[in-house]
């Protein structure tokens, strides 16, 4: 008997014990200062004269920001390698070695030019949050790894390598640094022949989270905290050719000419005005556009253009192209021209995030007292080659104005420490068996 009321009093204790931590992480919450500050210094690697940063991948830049990371990385108690792509990656052990990784991060590589808070804001809220557990004695069931990827701004080299979505070439791609994919991977510390020992298997992540800037001005505008991303939508290209007949433009009378860039302007008109009517939230693109001969005297015979469609359904992108191939036969037949439409590789299917992580987020945000609202990715990120091996959610934060890829980019200190709270506090209930009660 007195056995047995020990027993129960020791379960007592444990359970008050659990429930006490519980408590406690519910109401951990990051250093809002430091992340600023680890933003400002992070911003001094290709630091440009007008504001922003041209810290591209591979540069000397790249490098010296890499190994700002890999010194804030160990600061926050992580052990620090980099994998056979070049991605930097910190890992913390968890109580339970037989459990999978947690994995959150993004990137800090920018395009020439751009700014300070794309990508940057999901290494440093990652790191942050590894910091905040390690000096309160936080102890996860989960090893957490934070994660630097590699050239998201350009080949995506490090994502697609982990997810084992390489595709031939990709390594003879000429970066913004002038190296191409394989030799910037070699000079950051990866190993461009041996790019199968950074692959992640289906299983080896029990869950990846990004945290990132909208990018956009929806969550800005709407004055909302939190953007729970749906998804990252997918991507088709089409190069299109419009062939009329190139004839002297003083001697041609409008009556008789069959103008390929007329035609052309058309079409332009039409896919804005599909795209912009059709319910949803598809967006088609002429991004490029060029006439032939481009003489200023003579008709234009022929024009060459891009087509650019996204959406988060595969569906409606097939949708909102036979409505512009069909309106392209109309004006074809009107304008006396031919319009043809030859897709290009290389195209990115939707990744929509895990169903499951959407309402962890969501949970939160609301635990938080933040605002959200679920929104779709217009823009490419890592998690979208993430999605395929692990259970993926992303976090968007807002952007002053939808500003980004510019020395104007600004996310303000309390929008990136809201974005890490609910980071951390989705990495906690992961951490206790959310996705698996879901």
């Amino acid at each position: 008997m007195v056995k047995r009321v020990v027993l129960v009093n020791i379960v007592l204790v444990v359970a008050m014990s659990l429930a006490a931590f519980a408590a406690d992480a519910s109401d951990v919450r990051v250093d809002q200062q430091r992340i600023a500050e680890r933003i400002e210094r992070l911003a001094q690697f290709g630091a440009n004269p007008g504001g922003g940063v041209s810290s591209v991948a591979f540069s000397e830049a790249d490098i010296g920001a890499r190994e700002f990371i890999k010194g804030q990385m160990r600061e926050a108690g992580l052990e620090v390698r980099v994998d056979t792509a070049g991605n930097i990656i910190g890992r913390r052990a968890g109580s339970d070695p037989r459990l999978p990784a947690i994995m959150t991060g993004s990137h800090i590589d920018s395009v020439p030019g751009g700014g300070n808070y794309d990508g940057d804001v999901g290494v440093i809220a990652a790191i942050e949050v590894a910091q905040v557990l390690s000096e309160l004695g936080i102890e996860l069931r989960h090893p957490l790894e934070v994660v630097s990827f590699t050239d998201e701004e350009g080949t995506l080299a490090g994502s697609v390598a982990m997810s084992g979505r390489l595709k031939p070439g990709i390594l003879d791609v000429v970066s913004h640094s002038g190296k191409t994919t394989r030799d910037g991977i070699a000079a950051v510390g990866g190993d461009p022949d041996r790019l199968d020992r950074a692959l992640r298997k289906p299983g080896e992540l029990a869950a990846y989270v990004e945290l990132h800037i909208e990018q956009g001005a929806i969550l800005y505008e709407e004055r909302t905290d939190i953007g729970v991303v749906e998804g990252i939508v997918g991507i088709r290209w089409w190069e299109v050719t419009v062939d009329g007949i190139a004839n002297h433009a003083g001697t041609t009378p409008m009556k008789r000419r069959r103008d390929a860039l007329v035609s052309a302007a058309e079409l332009v008109l039409a896919v804005n005005q599909i795209a912009s009517s059709m319910p949803g939230r598809q967006v088609a693109t002429v991004g490029q556009i060029r006439a032939e001969p481009g003489a200023p005297n003579v008709v234009p015979g022929r024009v060459v253009m891009s087509l650019e469609i996204r959406d988060l359904d595969a569906q409606k992108m097939e949708q909102v192209f036979e409505e512009i191939e069909k309106e392209s036969a109309r004006i074809a037949k009107t304008r006396e021209t031919s319009i043809r439409f030859a897709e290009v590789k290389g195209g990115l299917e939707p990744a929509p995030t895990d169903s499951r992580m959407r309402a962890i987020i969501a949970s939160a945000a609301d635990q938080l007292g933040l605002s959200h609202k679920r929104m779709p990715s217009g823009a490419g990120h890592d998690a979208q080659n993430l999605a395929h091996i692990a259970p993926t959610g992303m976090i968007f934060v807002p952007s002053a104005d939808g500003i980004s890829h510019s020395p104007k980019e600004f996310t303000s200190p309390v929008d990136m420490a809201n974005g890490a709270n609910v980071l951390l506090q989705t990495l906690l209930a992961i951490d206790a068996g959310a996705l698996e009660r879901r």
